[in-house]
C-alpha cells in the first residue's frame, strides 16, 4: 500500500485553498488530511491529526503567520512548515525562515513549484521558490544594513498589526500576551529601528514596503 504524505492546508480563502488541494490531490502519494481558515483553527488541526506538512499562508485573519510558526514549533519542535504566500518581498522570507518555515513559496510561483516544495519540506529539506531566491541571498548579504532585520518574529509580528492599526489591546488578545508587552515591545520596535515617532516608523515601513 502506498505510503502518502499527509497535508493540513491554512488559508482563510476557501476558494484558495481549494485550488491547490485539487493540484496537491492529484498526486498519489500527497494527502490532504484537514483545512484551517485561521490560525486558531491551524492549531487545532495540527494538535488532532499531526501532519507531515503543514502549508500554510502568511496572512491570517486572527494571527500572523509568522506568530504561528512560531507557536506550532514551540508545540513540536519537529513541525515542517511550507509558507504559501503572495508576499514576495525578502523580508517575510526571512522572518518565516527565521521563525521556523522550512519552506517559503510565493503565489506567483508554477504549480510544480509548489509541489516539489511540499516534498522537499517532507523531506526536512529547506527549499525557496526560484522567483525570490536571488532577492532573498542578496537581502541575507546586505543583512547588517537592513534595519528589520534586528526585529525578532514576535517582534515582527506584533510591528506588522500595528501597521495595520491594531490597538495594543487588540494584539495582546490575538497574540495571548497583554497590552503592556504589547507597548513595551513597541518602544523596543522603535529603538532597534532607530525611529523615534510613530510617523516616523510609518515612513519606514513605507520606504521597506511593509504597507
Amino acid at each position: 500500500m502506498l505510503e502518502k504524505t499527509r497535508l493540513v492546508l491554512v488559508d482563510d480563502h476557501a476558494i484558495v485553498r481549494e485550488g491547490y488541494r485539487r493540484l496537491l490531490e492529484s498526486r498519489a502519494d500527497l494527502a490532504i488530511v484537514g483545512e484551517a481558515a485561521n490560525a486558531r483553527e491551524a492549531l487545532e488541526q495540527f494538535k488532532a491529526l499531526l501532519p507531515d506538512v503543514l502549508v500554510l499562508d502568511l496572512g491570517l485573519p486572527d494571527m500572523g503567520g509568522v506568530e504561528l510558526i512560531r507557536r506550532l514549533l514551540q508545540r513540536d519542535a519537529d513541525a515542517r512548515i511550507l509558507v504559501f504566500t503572495m508576499h514576495r518581498e525578502p523580508l517575510f522570507a526571512t522572518q518565516a525562515l527565521r521563525a521556523g518555515a522550512l519552506g517559503y513559496v510565493t503565489k506567483s510561483s508554477p504549480p510544480d513549484v509548489l509541489v516539489a516544495a511540499v516534498y522537499q519540506v517532507a523531506a526536512r529539506r529547506q527549499v525557496i521558490s526560484p522567483d525570490i531566491a536571488p532577492e532573498l541571498a542578496l537581502a541575507l548579504i546586505e543583512r547588517p544594513r537592513e534595519p528589520l532585520a534586528e526585529l525578532a518574529p514576535r517582534e515582527f509580528e506584533i510591528l506588522r498589526l500595528l501597521l495595520d492599526g491594531c490597538s495594543a489591546e487588540d494584539i495582546g488578545a490575538r497574540l495571548s500576551i497583554s497590552a503592556k508587552t504589547v507597548q513595551n515591545s513597541h518602544y523596543q520596535i522603535k529603538s532597534k529601528l532607530g525611529v523615534r515617532s510613530d510617523i516616523e516608523l510609518t515612513r519606514l515601513a513605507l520606504r521597506l514596503g511593509l504597507i
